[in-house]
């Protein structure tokens, strides 16, 4: 399966993907709900409204494709990010943790001439470890799985396929890798299984989740209960 230069190709995409997209998400999500978790500042309601509405109300996929080729993203890798950049449920839960960070630390800090960017890096991203690392494990997980807009902005390029893709259309299919005839005894040659195709590329889709979360794991019960109800 790793000969292939399809398989080999489409892990990289992924990877290029998930690593590009969850710093983006990352960087939209973490400012912007450190925004809206300060008091006065500028426009904090109106955006806040404006971000819950689109939990509810969507534009629908015919227009947010009109949106992206219109704007150049048919066969662009921007295309497979920026759409689905930025989650507003985790911005939610990133504003929630911000908001419990404790105010003294933050007072502390502006009486040393500290400013937004300074408080934002050496205070609150350090007492929010947890949140950060389950938003970003999130983002990651979402990346990674995602086949969708490869279906609608880059369907014939192949080059260009992640993995998740790949693996769905060998599922679709049914048929082998290109060039996976392996030679038996003689002049036997012998198809790979389309089964056995397919579950082998299962698992390859699986080991990178598996290598980090253990890394995450620690703080995946502080990151997901922040905001739940306590009693």
């Amino acid at each position: 399966m790793l000969s292939d230069p399809t398989v080999v190709t489409a892990l990289t995409v992924s990877l290029g993907i998930t690593a590009v997209g969850t710093a983006v998400s990352m960087a939209v999500s973490v400012l912007c709900a450190y925004g809206l978790s300060r008091p006065r500042s500028f426009g904090q309601r109106f955006v806040l409204l404006l971000l819950i509405v689109t939990m509810f109300v969507s534009g629908g996929l015919i227009p947010s494709f009109l949106v992206v080729t219109g704007l150049g993203g048919y066969d662009q890798w921007w295309a497979l990010i920026l759409p689905s950049a930025v989650s507003v449920f985790n911005i939610l839960v990133l504003r929630a943790f911000y908001q419990e960070t404790s105010s003294e630390l933050i007072d502390a800090a502006r009486m040393d001439g500290a400013g937004d960017w300074r408080i934002l890096w050496s205070v609150v991203l350090p007492t929010s470890r947890a949140v950060t690392a389950v938003t970003a494990l999130f983002y990651a997980v979402g990346y990674w799985n995602s086949f969708f807009n490869v279906m609608l902005y880059m369907p014939t390029d192949s080059q260009k396929w992640p993995l998740q893709y790949v693996l769905l259309t060998y599922v679709n299919r049914a048929n082998g890798l290109p060039g996976s005839v392996n030679s038996g005894f003689g002049n036997t040659q012998v198809q790979t299984a389309p089964l056995s195709l397919q579950m082998a590329v299962v698992v390859l889709t699986l080991v990178p989740l598996v290598i980090v979360y253990p890394f995450v794991q620690k703080h995946l019960r502080t990151g997901v209960l922040t905001g739940a109800i306590k009693g």
